[in-house]
Protein backbone atom coordinates (compact mmCIF):
# COMPACT_ATOMS: atom_id res chain seq x y z
CA UNK A 1 0.00 0.00 0.00
CA UNK A 2 1.68 3.39 -1.38
CA UNK A 3 1.88 6.40 1.64
CA UNK A 4 0.08 9.51 2.12
CA UNK A 5 3.20 10.87 0.73
CA UNK A 6 3.00 9.14 -2.54
CA UNK A 7 -0.94 9.59 -2.78
CA UNK A 8 -0.17 13.08 -3.10
CA UNK A 9 3.07 13.39 -4.61
CA UNK A 10 2.89 16.25 -7.18
CA UNK A 11 4.48 16.24 -10.66
CA UNK A 12 4.68 18.06 -13.54
CA UNK A 13 2.42 17.21 -16.40
CA UNK A 14 0.89 18.39 -19.63
CA UNK A 15 -2.37 19.20 -19.27
CA UNK A 16 -4.88 17.10 -21.74
CA UNK A 17 -8.64 18.01 -20.01
CA UNK A 18 -10.82 14.81 -20.12
CA UNK A 19 -14.72 15.32 -21.37
CA UNK A 20 -15.48 14.09 -17.76
CA UNK A 21 -13.57 17.70 -16.15
CA UNK A 22 -15.57 19.63 -18.68
CA UNK A 23 -18.87 18.98 -17.45
CA UNK A 24 -20.51 22.27 -16.37
CA UNK A 25 -18.14 23.81 -19.10
CA UNK A 26 -19.08 22.48 -22.29
CA UNK A 27 -21.81 24.33 -23.27
CA UNK A 28 -20.02 27.77 -22.52
CA UNK A 29 -17.17 26.40 -24.49
CA UNK A 30 -19.05 25.28 -27.97
CA UNK A 31 -21.46 28.68 -27.78
CA UNK A 32 -17.96 30.88 -26.99
CA UNK A 33 -16.42 28.67 -30.68
CA UNK A 34 -19.15 29.52 -32.19
CA UNK A 35 -19.17 33.20 -31.28
CA UNK A 36 -19.57 35.63 -34.91
CA UNK A 37 -19.26 32.09 -37.13
CA UNK A 38 -20.94 29.41 -38.61
CA UNK A 39 -18.74 26.04 -37.94
CA UNK A 40 -19.44 22.23 -38.85
CA UNK A 41 -18.94 19.90 -36.11
CA UNK A 42 -15.58 18.68 -37.00
CA UNK A 43 -14.61 22.35 -37.27
CA UNK A 44 -16.07 23.02 -34.10
CA UNK A 45 -13.54 20.38 -32.54
CA UNK A 46 -10.78 21.63 -33.82
CA UNK A 47 -11.11 25.08 -33.04
CA UNK A 48 -11.80 24.17 -29.24
CA UNK A 49 -8.69 22.06 -29.55
CA UNK A 50 -6.09 24.78 -31.73
CA UNK A 51 -7.71 27.64 -29.06
CA UNK A 52 -7.13 25.64 -26.05
CA UNK A 53 -3.16 25.26 -27.05
CA UNK A 54 -3.95 21.34 -27.43
CA UNK A 55 -5.60 20.43 -24.17
CA UNK A 56 -9.38 20.39 -25.35
CA UNK A 57 -9.16 17.41 -27.61
CA UNK A 58 -12.28 15.94 -27.52
CA UNK A 59 -14.04 13.31 -29.07
CA UNK A 60 -17.44 13.92 -31.31
CA UNK A 61 -19.72 11.91 -28.98
CA UNK A 62 -18.87 14.51 -26.34
CA UNK A 63 -19.27 17.28 -28.90
CA UNK A 64 -22.26 16.12 -31.40
CA UNK A 65 -24.74 15.82 -28.38
CA UNK A 66 -24.12 18.75 -26.59
CA UNK A 67 -24.76 20.65 -29.65
CA UNK A 68 -27.90 19.00 -30.38
CA UNK A 69 -28.93 19.98 -26.68
CA UNK A 70 -27.75 23.42 -27.58
CA UNK A 71 -30.09 23.54 -30.82
CA UNK A 72 -32.84 22.16 -28.48
CA UNK A 73 -32.54 24.85 -25.93
CA UNK A 74 -32.61 27.54 -28.62
CA UNK A 75 -28.93 28.66 -28.23
CA UNK A 76 -27.88 27.36 -31.26
CA UNK A 77 -29.15 27.08 -34.84
CA UNK A 78 -28.45 24.76 -37.82
CA UNK A 79 -28.12 24.26 -41.54
CA UNK A 80 -27.13 21.51 -43.74
CA UNK A 81 -24.68 22.68 -46.69
CA UNK A 82 -22.75 20.97 -49.17
CA UNK A 83 -18.86 21.33 -49.07
CA UNK A 84 -16.47 19.74 -51.56
CA UNK A 85 -19.59 17.58 -52.27
CA UNK A 86 -20.35 16.39 -48.87
CA UNK A 87 -23.39 17.64 -46.99
CA UNK A 88 -21.90 19.32 -43.11
CA UNK A 89 -24.11 20.80 -40.79
CA UNK A 90 -23.23 24.02 -39.53
CA UNK A 91 -24.10 25.53 -36.71
CA UNK A 92 -24.38 29.24 -35.49
CA UNK A 93 -25.79 31.28 -32.38
CA UNK A 94 -28.89 32.55 -31.79
CA UNK A 95 -29.85 35.32 -30.10
CA UNK A 96 -30.50 33.50 -27.32
CA UNK A 97 -27.06 31.62 -27.41
CA UNK A 98 -25.65 35.01 -27.75
CA UNK A 99 -27.06 36.44 -24.33
CA UNK A 100 -26.26 32.71 -22.70
CA UNK A 101 -22.49 33.13 -23.80
CA UNK A 102 -22.65 36.64 -22.23
CA UNK A 103 -24.00 35.43 -18.90
CA UNK A 104 -21.41 32.69 -19.05
CA UNK A 105 -18.31 34.81 -19.67
CA UNK A 106 -19.37 37.07 -16.47
CA UNK A 107 -19.99 33.81 -14.45
CA UNK A 108 -16.79 32.63 -15.53
CA UNK A 109 -14.91 35.74 -14.94
CA UNK A 110 -16.34 35.93 -11.00
CA UNK A 111 -15.09 32.38 -10.46
CA UNK A 112 -12.06 32.47 -12.02
CA UNK A 113 -11.47 35.68 -9.71
CA UNK A 114 -12.85 33.83 -6.52
CA UNK A 115 -10.16 30.65 -7.20
CA UNK A 116 -7.67 33.32 -7.98
CA UNK A 117 -7.86 34.34 -4.56
CA UNK A 118 -7.11 31.34 -3.27
CA UNK A 119 -4.92 29.76 -5.27
CA UNK A 120 -2.98 32.51 -6.62
CA UNK A 121 -0.61 32.44 -3.92
CA UNK A 122 -1.19 36.18 -3.00
CA UNK A 123 -1.48 37.78 0.77
CA UNK A 124 -4.33 37.24 2.89
CA UNK A 125 -5.83 40.50 3.46
CA UNK A 126 -5.78 42.30 6.45
CA UNK A 127 -8.04 41.94 9.50
CA UNK A 128 -10.49 44.37 10.34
Amino acid sequence: MGSAATACRVTPYTLVVKSDALRGHLDALLLATLDGRQLHGYAIIEALQLRSGGALDLPTGTVYPALRRLERAGYVGSEWSTVGGRQRRTYTLTAAGERALTAERAAWHEFTRAIEGVLGGGAWPARA
